[in-house]
C-alpha cells in the first residue's frame, strides 16, 4: 500500500459577528485551509464567570443567547485538530438596547441649512488598559497510583484558558486545554511508578504566559486499575465559598441515552445546588486521555 500524505494542519481564518441583538450574537467564521475535529467557543459572562461552547467541526456559525444588553463581550474561538488546539481567533461586540433603539439625543445633529439630519459618532471613551494577568504558584493536591491533581492560582487579573503540558510514559508530549475559570484539573492515565513533570501556561490574548511548574512520582499503588481501552469518568468543580450558608452541590446519575457508531450523548442532573462547571473526562480509541470542559448550567454533552 502507498504512504498516504500526511494531513495538513487547517488553518483558522477570520471571526466576525454579523448579527448582534440586545440578547443575542451570531457569529461566523472561515477555515481557509484543512478542517478541523471540533471547535471551542470561550467568552465570560455578564458576571465574568468563563463560558465554553463545544461545536461540531463542520460549523461555521453559532448563536449565543442569554446575554445581557448594553455589555461588551469578548469571544475566543479554538479549533481542535486531533491532539492539537490552534488559535484562537477572537472578536468583540457590545450588545443592544434593543433591536431598534433610537440613538441618543445628543448624539444627533442638524446639518442645517442643508436640510438634512447626520448622526454623528459618540466621542469613543478612553478604556484603561487591561492588566496583563499573574500565574501564581503549581502544586499538587493529590497523587495516585495513575492520576495527579493539580491545583494552581492567579493572585492578579484573568486568564483567557490554560494550557497544561506533560510528557507520558511513553515521551510524548500531551497538552489539556483548561478553561480559565478553572484553577484545578485531574490528569488521568498515568503510568506508576513514574516520574512526571507538569508545565502550566495561561493565555491571555494572543499571548502565553509562564510556565510555573511541579514534579512527582506517582505510587505503585496496589489497587492501580487495569488498562481500559475506552473510560467514562466524571469529576466536578466546585468552587463555592467557604460560608456555611452554601450548601454543597450534589451530583446525580449519568447516563447515555443515545449512542451511535462514533459518538455518545450524555445526560446528567444534579439534584442539589448548582456546580460552576463540569469537567468530562474519557479514555479515546488510542487510550489517550481527553478533557472536555462544560459549562455549570448545561445538563446534556454529545462527545463526537
Amino acid at each position: 500500500p502507498q504512504k498516504e500524505e500526511a494531513a495538513s494542519k487547517p488553518v483558522l481564518g477570520e471571526l466576525r459577528a454579523p448579527h448582534v441583538t440586545s440578547d443575542s450574537v451570531q457569529l461566523e467564521w472561515s477555515v481557509p485551509e484543512g478542517t478541523f475535529d471540533s471547535f471551542t467557543l470561550q467568552y465570560r459572562n455578564a458576571e465574568g464567570q468563563p463560558q465554553v461552547l463545544p461545536v461540531e467541526g463542520g460549523s461555521r456559525t453559532l448563536t449565543v443567547p442569554g446575554l445581557s444588553p448594553s455589555h461588551r463581550y469578548k469571544f475566543n474561538l479554538y479549533g481542535l485538530w486531533g491532539r492539537t488546539r490552534l488559535g484562537p481567533i477572537s472578536t468583540d461586540t457590545v450588545t443592544g438596547e434593543g433591536a431598534l433603539a433610537p440613538a441618543p439625543l445628543d448624539h444627533i445633529v442638524c446639518s442645517y441649512p442643508h436640510c438634512g439630519i447626520s448622526i454623528a459618532a459618540p466621542a469613543p471613551q478612553e478604556e484603561e488598559p487591561e492588566s496583563m494577568p499573574v500565574l501564581g504558584e503549581l502544586r499538587l493536591s493529590n497523587v495516585t497510583s495513575d492520576s495527579v491533581q493539580l491545583e494552581w492560582s492567579v493572585p492578579e487579573g484573568t486568564f483567557d484558558s490554560f494550557t497544561l503540558q506533560y510528557r507520558d510514559a511513553q515521551g510524548q508530549p500531551q497538552v489539556l486545554p483548561v478553561d480559565g475559570g478553572s484553577r484545578t484539573l485531574t490528569v488521568p492515565g498515568l503510568s506508576p511508578p513514574r516520574r512526571y513533570k507538569f508545565n502550566l501556561y495561561g493565555l491571555w490574548g494572543r499571548t502565553r504566559l509562564g510556565p510555573i511548574s511541579t514534579d512527582t512520582v506517582t505510587g505503585e499503588g496496589a489497587l492501580a486499575p487495569a488498562p481500559l481501552n475506552r473510560v467514562l469518568e466524571w469529576t466536578e468543580a466546585w468552587a463555592g465559598p467557604e460560608e456555611e450558608a452554601a450548601s454543597k452541590p450534589v451530583l446525580g446519575e449519568l447516563r447515555a441515552p443515545h449512542v451511535t457508531s462514533d459518538s455518545v450523548q450524555l445526560e446528567w442532573s444534579v439534584p442539589e445546588g448548582t456546580f460552576d462547571s463540569f469537567t468530562l473526562q474519557y479514555r479515546d480509541a488510542q487510550g489517550q486521555p481527553q478533557v472536555l470542559p462544560v459549562d455549570g448550567g448545561s445538563r446534556t454533552l454529545t462527545v463526537p
